[in-house]
């Protein structure tokens, strides 16, 4: 990973979501080394508080949270929509992931499309979507990765390397069973480059295959809950529409598992890293 970028941004609005967000942070930085930055969003035109009482009342919640878990958090205020301003923030700065707690997908958004994926797309670097507060305080023992047809398979791939050599993670590569020649021969090819990476790199995996590829989505989920998996790691739809939202697409369904299970999720043409670096297992981070 680019050296520049070592920071955590968790998205803070005082909830126990958030609180939730920090602990995955400290989960990662203390084993990888990372800063940590709270940020928090603040609709100017809505709030009838000043910003600079604003931005004190925050700072000291940071000084709290520093002493509470004894490490030295940052935080940013900002002003605009959430839905906007933390995509636009972690292309510009030193971010290397967004740690944000949700609720999944409840009431009318069921409707109006998840909450969780408006806020993640256009952001290029991955999000990690959590509900509840990290199971180990240790590490990515597991990490299911969906394979099917798509290109962008290619870019997620970085993020399970860079994940499974600090955690010494396990990944299952969950296959989706398409039995199109065209696509059988996209998924393979997928496949392999997957297997070459993780072996080159030292990574233990295993392959399995779906049933169905009409029900990929929840097909994860129960894998990921039957290998009892630490992460989910997905690519987003490229080019999503607002019919993605209404209609719900895959990573939508992935994000708000039932099991809670965390998801990383990355943009299409969202790596900061070119592949090569891996090419020889070398450790580039």
């Amino acid at each position: 990973m680019e050296k520049s970028r070592n920071t955590l941004l968790v998205t803070w609005d005082n909830t126990e979501m958030s609180e939730n967000a920090l602990l995955h942070a400290l989960r990662i930085a203390r084993n990888v080394d990372n800063q940590i930055r709270l940020v928090h969003i603040v609709d100017q035109a809505d709030s009838r508080t000043s910003m600079d009482q604003i931005t004190s009342d925050f700072q000291l919640q940071i000084e709290e949270h520093s002493r509470k878990y004894d490490f030295d958090l940052q935080g940013i205020v900002l002003t605009g929509s959430i839905f906007k301003e933390i995509a636009s923030y972690a292309n510009d700065s030193d971010a290397l992931m967004v740690i944000m707690g949700t609720h999944g997908i409840k009431g009318m958004q069921k409707v109006t499309g998840s909450w969780a994926l408006k806020v993640i797309v256009g952001s290029t670097v991955p999000f990690l979507v959590v509900q509840d507060k990290p199971k180990t305080e240790d590490r990515f023992s597991s990490i299911v990765f969906p394979i099917d047809f798509k290109a962008e398979n290619k870019e997620k791939l970085q993020w399970a390397i860079y994940l499974g050599k600090y955690f010494d993670s396990k990944v299952y590569l969950f296959k989706s069973p398409v039995k199109d020649k065209g696509l059988v021969k996209k998924v393979n090819i997928n496949l392999t480059f997957a297997v070459k990476f993780l072996i080159q790199n030292n990574l233990d995996y295993e392959i399995h295959t779906a049933t169905k590829s009409s029900q990929m989505a929840k097909e994860t989920i129960a894998f990921a809950r039957e290998k009892n998996a630490d992460l989910i790691l997905i690519t987003t739809t490229k080019n999503i529409s607002i019919a993605d939202y209404m209609l719900g697409a895959t990573e939508q369904q992935i994000i708000a598992n039932s099991s809670k299970i965390p998801v990383m999720c990355v943009n299409p043409r969202a790596a900061i890293v070119h592949m090569s670096q891996f090419m020889w297992g070398a450790r580039s981070y």
